[in-house]
């Protein structure tokens, strides 16, 4: 896909934005020296980004977070390098927004930049399986809530229907008609169906813009 200066991944909780955003910093460096990927999520404490941390140094992928995150300090509140994110103009950016419209508050911040400069997409990442979204009318009602905390529209969704571990390739197929319903209430294309490495290659030529991910350990 062709990446803007900064792609916002927002989604409930739960719905696989870090290891969306995770994939998708790793996709970026291939194409633009200078990659970062932010974590905004300072309301869930527990599966950040920096759980990645040592993979994405390696492949001189710039981490900005909290300094508190992956500890037992449940402390909101964002670093002052987060803004690196709209002031460095060299610097190709896919940011974790925390879940619902209480994560999404914080990217509020950086909004009015982000805004001035239009050069951005903000993905809503859906998941036909997740108990709060399993049905096109309550995924459209949390895309309405962040759009709104945010201070910003989206431009398009990501489907990620999966049941994690156990997901097949029948439970993506059989959640097409569930994305494609929320694509023609909200009017936004589905821009990515993302799979694990294992299952993407089950659906290779039955599914559009398919997104092949290794996924992200948890921490032991």
């Amino acid at each position: 896909m062709n990446y803007k200066r900064i792609t916002l991944i927002c989604g409930h909780y739960g719905s696989g934005k870090t290891n969306i955003a995770v994939n998708m910093a790793f996709d970026i460096k291939r194409r633009f020296p200078k990659v970062a990927i932010a974590d905004l999520d300072i309301v869930n404490p527990y599966f950040r980004t920096k759980d990645s941390s040592e993979e994405l140094a390696a492949a001189g992928i710039r981490l900005i977070v909290s300094e508190y995150a992956n500890t037992n300090l449940d402390i909101p509140a964002l670093p002052q390098e987060m803004y690196a994110i709209v002031d460095d103009k060299d610097l190709v950016s896919v940011v974790d927004v925390g879940g619902d419209d209480r994560g999404a508050y914080a990217l509020g911040r950086l909004s009015p930049a982000i805004r001035e400069e239009n050069n951005y997409d903000m993905f809503l990442v859906i998941n036909r399986y997740r108990p709060l979204t399993p049905d096109a009318a309550s995924t459209i009602e949390v895309m309405r809530e962040i759009e709104a905390a945010a201070s910003l529209k989206f431009t398009g969704i990501i489907h990620n229907s999966n049941l994690g571990a156990q997901t097949t390739a029948e439970d993506v197929l059989s959640s097409e008609a569930y994305a494609q319903e929320i694509s023609r209430l909200s009017g936004l294309p589905i821009v990515l169906t993302t799979a694990e490495e294992g299952v993407a290659g089950e659906l290779e030529g039955k599914v559009e813009n398919l997104f092949s991910m290794h996924l992200q350990k948890r921490p032991v």
